[in-house]
């Protein structure tokens, strides 16, 4: 009768114990689902900071209509905090002015009320890189790229079109050119449009700088002669 007993209020206990462990697990199940469902909050988030790859594609998808059609960017070789988007951004300076931020690989117009449009650039590498405020003194849409004396000096392959290379998919300045000036004087600087999305985010050119080419026609468009243009330290 003892070992009975004993084997009853076993019993009771294993149930309370699996009752209680049930419990235990019912909540676990919950907190994770819940920390699941808070996770997917966060990186939804996060996710809508950037542009989707199925916006990106649409935005830098091709542009049959230019001279020289443009084909669509391959934008998995671009960062996705390099496309383009509006974003926040206090300046006192006056809408439409460009700014440069070689350090971040950016390029922001000012569009007035703390906004500005921000795009991903490609820099100066070490060595090339310039600061300092100028403006566009003129613009071009498919330019002939002639290149200075010092690049020649540099890379002698250059020296080949040193009469100029016209305009096309294959010339360096792509399909819009901004020329930057200072005090009247072509300071040897652009903002130009490049067809090489694994170039954005990098310093690799002789201190100019470039926007994809879907990026750079959308600014080109919004930009006239004399617009302002700062430089930032890198």
């Amino acid at each position: 009768m003892i070992m009975d007993r004993e084997n009853v209020d076993a019993g009771k206990l294993g149930d309370r114990a699996l009752s209680g462990l049930q419990s235990r697990l019912l909540n676990r199940r919950a907190f994770l689902l819940g920390s699941a469902g808070l996770a997917a909050l966060g990186l939804a988030g996060c996710a809508s900071d950037y542009m989707s790859l199925a916006e990106a594609e649409k935005v830098y998808g091709p542009v049959p209509n230019e001279k020289f059609p443009i084909p669509a960017v391959d934008v998995s070789k671009v960062d996705p905090k390099y496309f383009r988007k509006t974003v926040r951004y206090d300046s006192d300076e006056a809408p439409g002015t460009i700014i440069v931020d070689p350090g971040k690989y950016y390029v922001y117009r000012i569009e007035g009320e703390g906004n500005a449009t921000r795009y991903g650039a490609n820099v100066g590498r070490d060595g090339f890189r310039w600061s300092g405020d100028a403006y566009v003194g003129r613009k071009a849409e498919w330019p002939t790229w002639t290149p200075p004396k010092e690049m020649i000096a540099r890379q002698p392959e250059a020296g080949k079109y040193a009469r100029g290379m016209p305009g096309g998919l294959d010339n360096p300045l792509g399909a819009r050119v901004l020329y930057l000036y200072q005090n009247g004087v072509y300071t040897l600087y652009t903002i130009y449009s490049t067809s090489a999305p694994e170039t954005i985010g990098n310093g690799i050119t002789s201190g100019c700088t470039g926007l994809l080419s879907q990026d750079m026609i959308d600014l080109y468009s919004r930009t006239p002669v004399n617009t302002k243009v700062i430089v930032l330290p890198a």
